[in-house]
């Protein structure tokens, strides 16, 4: 059964208890009002009326008059006195008899009794007095004077009619107000209902529209938002993550067929008798060997990202990032004695500090430099001028400790926005028209990012004034949380 219907159900059901129980009530103190009245004119009246009858000594009224008035004599004898259409109409008292102890303690005490015959019977209020010889002083007999309560009784049937016919009305307005008051009040409610459904139809999109705060379905609209809005945010993350992981093992599995390509295939020609000569044999073992240096350099940075993903704690030690500059700097050179590289200052005057010290793994940060340094060396060409330039820089929270930064400018080509904003997603090369022997795997800027994410560091790429790229790396100069903070990148 819907809430508005037993809402509405609930508030007509209480209209009707609390106006049939009204009704009753005034129906019930009505009655013994009037009854009292009866009572007050018994009190009265009944005395007068009851010498008259003895005086007259008759059995029939001749006047119009409700009373009906017997007398028991002690003789055993009994003398009524009553106007014939009110017994007709409300039939004769049943007067029951009573002991003489009994009758005295009901004396001027007004009671009850049923009636028999006539049209519409009704009960009758009753009040004896005693019955004194005015000769002897002595008690005669008893005198009963009683009156109808017919109008009582219709009075209190038309009464009890009319207040049920109102409780009836009542209720039913009260009912179709309740409803509208009911489907006005929850329609708050309904719209949460369908808001709900469709969200249970796979749209993430729909939001609850905002009510006051300080109303209960304000307060639950605000935090059903809220919890939607994170809902929206963890799926969407989940198929990003899931969607990563597809496209991850297939170019994984895209970079390893290759190579497991070329090593099955001279397998297969050496087993088929195909290499005759040394030449061949030696030419087959240098390829074997080669696509096997290759799928092992790819088997290593896969595991090196699967390790930083897992949130393996790494070293955090004082470090001299402006010597790994240094080596760096020497190992470039080494690669390409025409190329010129200069460590510098990161505002471009002075020399470069002799020493930057930063909390983090000298292997891993050795690791950033080294694939930072073989980018340039593969994709820009040979005597193209780089600098590694150091430094701090204040970081954006006030009252943190500055942070070191290294950055690795080259002179080339440079890459496009677009280029740049995939430049740190695993096995994306910037190049199409790079080979795989002087590309990559596409790994190097992914384990780069992982590693200054693992130190709780930032990452980015941006152009170099007069052409060519820039990566700017920055390294918190304390310590950090062993790695669980989330890539900055």
């Amino acid at each position: 059964m819907p809430l508005r219907a037993r809402l509405v159900a609930i508030i007509a059901l209480l209209l009707a208890a609390g106006l049939g129980i009204a009704a009753l009530a005034t129906t019930t103190v009505v009655a013994r009002y009037l009854v009292g009245q009866v009572d007050q004119q018994l009190d009265l009246t009944a005395s007068a009326v009851a010498d008259e009858t003895f005086r007259g000594n008759a059995s029939r009224s001749t006047l119009p008059s409700e009373y009906y008035v017997l007398v028991r004599w002690d003789n055993g004898t009994e003398t009524p006195n009553y106007w014939d259409p009110v017994v007709e109409r409300s039939g004769a008292p049943q007067i029951p008899t009573f002991m003489a102890q009994e009758m005295a303690t009901r004396t001027g005490k007004p009671f009850t009794v049923t009636s028999a015959g006539g049209t519409t019977p009704a009960e009758w209020r009753v009040v004896p007095y005693p019955v004194i010889s005015k000769l002897t002083g002595e008690t005669v007999g008893t005198a009963y004077v009683a009156l109808p309560l017919t109008g009582i009784h219709e009075t209190v049937k038309v009464l009890g009619r009319t207040l049920a016919v109102s409780a009836l009305g009542i209720a039913l307005i009260g009912g179709a107000v309740a409803y509208l008051a009911v489907q006005r009040a929850l329609r708050p409610l309904r719209e949460i209902e369908e808001t709900a459904a469709d969200i249970a139809g796979g749209d993430l999109t729909r939001r609850i529209r905002p009510a006051p705060p300080s109303t209960e379905v304000g307060s639950l609209a605000a935090s059903l938002n809220t919890m939607l809005n994170h809902i929206e945010r963890a799926f969407a993350a989940s198929e990003a993550s899931e969607a990563r992981m597809r496209r991850f093992v297939s170019d994984a599995s895209h970079e390893l067929r290759t190579p497991l390509a070329t090593v099955k295939g001279y397998g297969e020609l050496y087993r088929m008798g195909a290499l005759t000569t040394p030449e061949q044999m030696d030419d087959t073992m240098r390829r074997i060997e080669d696509s096997a240096t290759r799928m092992g350099t790819l088997v290593n940075d896969l595991l090196a990202l699967a390790r930083l993903d897992e949130g393996r704690p790494i070293r955090h030690e004082p470090v001299n990032l402006a010597a790994l500059a240094r080596d760096s700097a020497g190992d470039l050179h080494a690669l390409d004695p025409t190329r010129p590289v200069r460590v510098v200052s990161l505002g471009g005057s002075g020399d470069a500090p002799e020493e930057l010290t930063v909390i983090g793994d000298e292997d891993r940060l050795r690791q950033v430099l080294a694939n930072l340094i073989g980018n340039v060396s593969q994709h820009t060409p040979a005597g193209t001028p780089v600098e590694i330039a150091l430094g701090t820089q204040a970081p954006q929270d006030a009252g943190d400790d500055p942070l070191a930064v290294l950055e690795v400018r080259d002179h080339g080509p440079g890459i496009t926005p677009e280029q740049a904003a995939h430049v740190f997603e695993r096995f994306y090369r910037a190049d199409s028209s790079r080979n795989r022997a002087s590309g990559g795997s596409g790994l190097g800027m992914a384990i780069v990012a992982a590693i200054v994410g693992a130190h709780q560091g930032h990452i980015s790429v941006a152009p170099t004034q007069g052409g060519g790229l820039t990566v700017h790396v920055e390294l918190p100069t304390q310590g950090y949380d062993d790695g669980s903070s989330p890539d900055r990148t």
